[in-house]
């Protein structure tokens, strides 16, 4: 059985046999105003710029976070693989000095009592990490 085509004005919907132009999202009729498309290019222009300067902001941020984490790395190497002969007691300063052979070496005796080669004083925190204490 064939049903009569309706004229294109008005809003069938032939799945569900219902008139439905009061659901769809758009204008149906020539009554309606006239959609027209907004110039969006100054929007995304200025969003992008933002979205852009936050985004290196964040970058910035992290990379100072790692650079500081890699330098607090290169600092607890250099002291774990310096020689002592104590063992280090949380919460205490100690200095690191270099030996003729420019080998590394942890000692208790601070940069103005003696005349070693100095490289650096360290902090020995509750972690266990060797925090550089700048002068």
């Amino acid at each position: 059985m064939s049903e009569k085509k309706k004229p294109d004005q008005v809003v069938f919907n032939e799945s569900s046999q219902t008139y439905d132009a009061a659901l769809k999202p758009y204008a149906t009729n020539v009554g309606a105003p006239a959609i027209k498309a907004t110039n969006t290019t100054t929007w995304k222009n200025k969003n992008i710029y933002k979205a852009n300067k936050q985004i290196k902001a964040k970058y910035l941020e992290l990379k100072a976070e790692f650079d500081k984490m890699t330098e607090s790395l290169e600092y607890n190497n250099l002291v774990y693989s310096a020689r002592f002969n104590f063992e280090p007691i949380i919460g205490e300063t100690y200095h690191l000095y270099r030996d003729k052979n420019e080998e590394p070496f942890l000692s208790i005796l601070a940069p103005n009592d003696c005349n070693f080669d100095f490289v650096g004083s360290f902090y020995l925190n509750s972690e266990l990490l060797w925090k550089k204490i700048e002068d």
